[in-house]
């Protein structure tokens, strides 16, 4: 199988905190801002339309989310994080939201990569940079997604690939741009997931 075919990723089972979730052998885990384009991109590189639920309301991924890599060993695991940030969600789901998320990140001892998604068109934005500022300071291993490649014009992309570079601290080379929409970048992921989870 080409390190740039679809993934073959099928759903296991959600949960509210990481002592609920089951053994694993080797997991990545996609992390980002709400309305960022998790859901759409996770479909995109199993090229599968419906696998992560995708929504317009920001926020909809409100638990961890688990998918088991069906490919090798047949044990790796790709997991959806909540969006941070903005979410039309109950106060207590929304407040319930850090501590799900950091408590995964600095307790899961089978996460090997973060892959922290930035909207390519706008950000990174503060909570963007504080998530990279946590991710730094506590060691996690973590990789920039640049999502929605196509919606910056193509005039205006090297200048908006330098200054999202900039804002992540990183050089512009560090970071993976995507689109879902187009295609762009998708096997890039793709194989980047691969190396993780089948290493």
């Amino acid at each position: 199988m080409s390190q740039n075919s679809p993934l073959q990723i099928s759903f296991v089972e959600s949960a509210s905190r990481t002592h609920t979730l089951p053994e694993a052998t080797v997991e990545v885990a996609f992390v980002g801002r709400s309305n960022v384009g998790k859901s759409s991109l996770i479909n995109a590189i199993a090229n599968q339309k419906q696998l992560a639920r995708v929504s317009n309301t920001p926020g909809r991924t409100q638990l961890i989310n688990l998918f088991s890599l069906d490919e090798g060993d047949g044990k790796g695991t790709l997991v959806d994080l909540p969006g941070y940030g903005y979410a039309k969600a109950a106060k207590s789901v929304r407040n319930d939201w850090p501590a799900m998320i950091e408590g995964y990140l600095l307790e899961r001892d089978y996460l090997v990569m973060v892959f922290i998604l930035v909207d390519g068109e706008i950000g990174p934005t503060k909570l963007d940079q504080q998530m990279l500022d946590w991710l730094r300071y506590n060691e996690v291993p973590h990789t920039v997604v640049a999502t929605k490649h196509d919606k910056v014009r193509s005039s205006k992309r090297a200048t908006r690939k330098r200054d999202l570079a900039a804002g992540c601290q990183l050089d512009k080379g560090d970071i993976v741009w995507v689109s879902s929409t187009k295609g762009v970048g998708v096997d890039v992921l793709r194989s980047l997931v691969r190396s993780h989870l089948l290493s």
